[in-house]
C-alpha cells in the first residue's frame, strides 16, 4: 500500500488527505493529522476516491460526426479540429467571438495556462470560471473595501473569536470542517455565535441570536446593526479616525436604518436587532464569516461591502480571530481566481488600466494583450450566436450551474465550437462538438489554494484512465498547434512562472509547500506567509466605507408566484454532482432532489411530505419530491442545485449584480403546484 499526500477536491476548505494505493488503484481516503483539517474529514472528504475508477470516466477524444453522434478520435485528430475551428473563427470575427472557461476544480498551474491560452493565444479577456457565480461580489466589494478581495483571516483563528456572527453560510453542511472551529469555540470558550439566515439550519442549535432574515433583505439587516451601534455610540472611534476613510457619508446612511424600519423590511425584530448588534459591537474580538447566502444577489457587492462596514465600524479587521471571512466553494475557487481566471483581472489582480504591469505580462509572454474587460460567464451564455461564436471549457458544467438552464441549453446549440474538456460526460459535455478527457485530482500534480489563501500541493498518485491527459498538457499542445509555444515540461515549470509575474505569489515555490503549505501574500522565497491581511495597515491604504442602500431582490413575489424559492446546496453533495453522483456511498445518503416546504404552505396546497410536486417560475418548471419541514419559514422554499433531473437552476433568475456580474441565484419568485393523480 502507497500513501499519497495531496489535496480534497471538494469545498474551499482544503483539507489534506492521504490517497491509499494498491495496484495501480486509489482504494481509500485517510486523513493528514498536521493540517488544516486536524486529522478529520467531512463525509465528502472519506469518499473522495469513489469516483476516481468509476467506469463513466472519459477516456478518449470525441468528436460530433455529421450524423449528429459524438465518435471516438485521436488526440491529434481532436486537437488540430479544435485548433483549426478556433482559428478560422478568430479570422472571421476577431478574437472576442472565442470564450474561455477555467475551472475552480482544476489547479491554479492549469487555471493560469487557460487564462493565458485565452489572453496570449486567442487575444481576449473573454475568460471566466464559476467563481462568477459564487464570490464574484466578494472580490469585488472587499477590493473596493479593504484594497484585497481574499478572507482576512485563518480558519483555525475562529475558534479564538470572542463572537462570531455567520451570515449567509450553512457552515455544517458547505464546510464541515471550518464549522468544528466555530462550534469548538462555542463550546469550549463560551463564544457567542450569532447566526443570520432565513433557514432554521443546524448552526440554529449554538446560536446565542439567529436572525431569521427575509431573503435578500441582508444589506437591510446589517444597517440595521449599524444604525444601533452608531447611535448607542459603541463604534471603535480610534479605529475609525486613523484607519478608515469616508465615515461620514458612510453614517449619513445608515441613520435612517433603525430596527423598526428594517424590521419592516426584514421582519427581524427590533429588538433582535438590537441584540445582536450590542453583542457584535462589544466584543474585543468579532469574526464574520459568510458564503453564498449573500453574494448570490443582485446587491451581492453592497452585502459584501455591509461585512467590510460592520467590521470596520468596530475595529474587528486587522487582528487575530477578527475580519471578514468569506468561505469559498470550490476547492480551488480562490487559487483560479487569484492567477487571473476572471474577465476584468489579469493574475494577482492586476487590473485593466494599470497599464505597467500588463506591460510587464506582455514582455514575459512575447506578445499584445487586450485591455478591455472580457465577457463573464453569463453574459458568454447571453452572447452565443452573436458576439460569441465558440467556447472552450474546462471543468465547467453551466447545464447545471448557471441559472435559467432552458436559456443555457438554447444559446450553447448556437455556437459554431463547443469544446468541453472534462472528466464524466456531464449535461455540457452532451451538447459539445468536441469532448477532451482529462485527468482528476488523484492523477496530476499542481497546487490548489484554500479558502484561507494557503497554496497546497495536489499530487499524481494513479495514472488516467485510457488515454485522458492532465489539463495542463491539453492546453500547451492546442497552444502550440495554434502557433503560439507553451513549452512547459511539468506543472513546477508553470508554478516557477507563476512566482515571477505574481507578486502575492512571488515565494511559493514548491519546494516551499511539503508542510502545511503557505499563505499569500508570501512575496519572496524567504517570507513565511501571512496568517492574516490588513494589520496596521489595509492593502489600499486606508479602509473604505460605502454608503450602501437596501434595493429589494431583483424579481418579487406576486399571486401568480407567491413562493420566495432559494437554493444551495446539502452536505452529501457538490456543485453540479458530477462526482458526488457517482460515490456510492454519498448517493445512498441521498440520490434525489427535494423541495422544502413549510407545513403552513403544504397544508394550503394540499401537499403532504414525500410526494411529488411542480415547482414552476417564470423560467420553467420541475417536478421534485416534496419535504415539509420548519427548516424554511412560510412563504418560503429550499432546493439543493446539485440534481440534473431535478434542476433548481431550470427556475433561478439570471439577472445580474451590475458590479460582479453575477446572477441572482438565492432568490425568486416560484410556486408549487400539486399534480393531479390520475383517475
Amino acid at each position: 500500500m502507497q500513501y499519497i499526500l495531496t489535496t480534497c477536491p471538494y469545498c474551499g476548505v482544503g483539507c489534506q488527505i492521504y490517497l491509499k494505493v494498491r495496484g495501480g488503484k486509489v482504494v481509500g481516503v485517510i486523513p493528514e493529522e498536521d493540517s488544516v483539517n486536524e486529522g478529520k474529514l467531512c463525509v465528502k472528504g472519506w469518499t473522495a476516491h469513489e469516483f476516481i475508477h468509476h467506469p463513466q470516466r472519459l477516456t478518449k477524444p470525441l468528436i460530433r460526426g455529421r450524423d449528429g453522434k459524438l465518435e471516438e478520435a485521436t488526440w491529434e485528430e481532436a486537437l488540430t479540429y479544435v485548433a483549426g475551428r478556433l482559428k478560422e473563427i478568430k479570422a472571421k470575427n476577431g478574437s472576442d467571438a472565442i470564450g474561455i472557461l477555467a475551472s475552480a476544480k482544476c489547479t491554479n498551474e492549469e487555471n493560469y495556462l487557460m487564462q493565458k491560452f485565452a489572453r496570449a493565444v486567442i487575444g481576449t479577456n473573454n475568460v471566466d470560471h464559476c467563481a462568477r457565480l459564487c464570490h464574484a461580489s466578494t472580490v469585488a466589494g472587499l477590493a473596493s473595501a479593504f484594497g484585497s478581495g481574499a478572507m482576512t483571516n485563518s480558519i483555525a483563528e475562529l475558534q479564538d473569536a470572542d463572537v462570531i456572527f455567520v451570515i449567509g453560510s450553512n457552515t455544517t453542511e458547505q464546510h464541515p470542517l471550518i464549522s468544528r472551529r466555530i462550534l469548538r469555540a462555542v463550546r469550549e470558550r463560551g463564544s457567542k455565535l450569532i447566526l443570520a439566515d432565513p433557514r432554521e439550519i443546524d448552526l440554529s442549535g449554538f446560536a446565542t441570536i439567529h436572525m431569521r432574515q427575509r431573503s435578500g433583505s441582508d444589506v437591510a439587516l446589517l444597517n440595521g446593526m449599524m444604525n444601533v451601534i452608531v447611535s448607542e455610540n459603541l463604534q471603535d472611534e480610534d479605529f475609525i479616525r486613523s484607519r478608515t476613510e469616508n465615515f461620514e457619508a458612510f453614517r449619513k446612511v445608515v441613520e435612517r436604518y433603525t430596527p423598526e424600519y428594517v424590521e419592516e423590511i426584514s421582519d427581524v425584530p427590533a429588538e433582535k436587532i438590537r441584540e445582536a448588534a450590542r453583542l457584535y459591537a462589544k466584543a474585543d474580538k468579532a469574526a464574520i464569516v459568510f458564503s453564498m447566502g449573500i453574494t448570490q444577489h443582485t446587491t451581492g457587492v453592497d452585502n459584501v461591502l455591509s461585512t467590510a462596514n460592520l467590521a470596520m465600524l468596530t475595529g474587528n479587521v486587522g487582528r487575530e480571530s477578527t475580519g471578514v471571512n468569506p468561505l469559498r466553494g470550490q476547492n480551488n475557487v480562490q487559487g483560479a481566481c487569484d492567477v487571473g481566471a476572471l474577465a476584468n483581472f489579469y493574475p494577482g489582480y492586476v487590473r485593466m488600466d494599470n497599464e505597467a504591469a500588463i506591460k510587464k505580462l506582455e514582455e514575459a509572454w512575447q506578445v499584445p494583450l487586450p485591455r478591455a474587460p472580457g465577457l463573464t460567464v453569463v453574459e458568454m451564455i447571453n452572447e452565443c450566436g452573436r458576439k460569441i461564436h465558440a467556447i472552450y471549457m474546462m471543468g465547467e458544467n453551466p447545464m447545471v450551474s448557471d441559472p435559467d438552464i432552458n436559456h443555457v441549453k438554447e444559446s450553447l446549440k448556437k455556437l459554431g465550437l463547443l469544446v468541453v474538456q472534462d472528466i464524466f460526460m456531464s449535461e455540457t459535455a452532451e451538447l459539445a462538438h468536441v469532448v477532451l478527457p482529462s485527468a482528476c485530482y488523484a492523477e496530476k500534480d499542481g497546487t490548489f489554494t484554500n479558502t484561507e489563501r494557503r497554496v497546497q500541493r495536489v499530487r499524481k498518485a494513479v495514472d488516467p484512465p485510457g488515454e485522458a491527459r492532465q489539463d495542463w498538457q491539453i492546453i500547451t499542445q492546442l497552444a502550440n498547434l495554434m502557433g503560439y509555444p507553451m513549452n512547459y515540461g511539468s506543472p513546477k515549470e508553470v508554478m516557477d512562472e507563476v512566482t515571477r509575474l505574481v507578486p502575492i505569489y512571488g515565494g511559493i515555490q514548491y519546494e516551499r509547500l511539503d508542510g502545511e503549505g503557505l499563505q499569500w501574500p508570501c512575496p519572496t522565497k524567504e517570507h513565511p506567509g501571512t496568517k492574516y491581511l490588513h494589520k496596521d495597515k489595509f492593502t489600499r491604504g486606508l479602509g473604505l466605507f460605502s454608503p450602501v442602500e437596501y434595493l429589494p431582490p431583483a424579481e418579487q413575489v406576486d399571486r401568480e408566484y407567491p413562493l420566495i424559492l432559494t437554493t444551495g446546496r446539502v452536505l452529501f453533495h457538490f456543485h453540479t454532482g458530477t462526482m458526488t453522483r457517482r460515490s456510492p456511498t454519498l448517493n445512498t445518503q441521498l440520490s434525489e432532489s427535494y423541495v422544502e416546504v413549510n407545513p403552513e404552505d403544504a397544508m394550503k396546497l394540499g401537499i403532504n411530505d414525500g410526494e411529488k410536486v411542480k415547482v414552476k417560475s417564470r423560467r420553467g418548471e420541475i417536478t421534485i419530491k416534496a419535504r415539509l419541514s420548519t427548516i424554511v419559514p412560510e412563504g418560503t422554499i429550499f432546493i439543493p442545485f446539485h440534481f440534473a433531473e431535478s434542476p433548481a437552476n431550470m427556475l433561478t433568475n439570471p439577472a445580474l449584480d451590475p458590479k460582479a456580474k453575477i446572477p441572482e441565484l438565492k432568490v425568486c419568485a416560484a410556486r408549487v403546484e400539486k399534480i393531479p393523480q390520475a383517475s
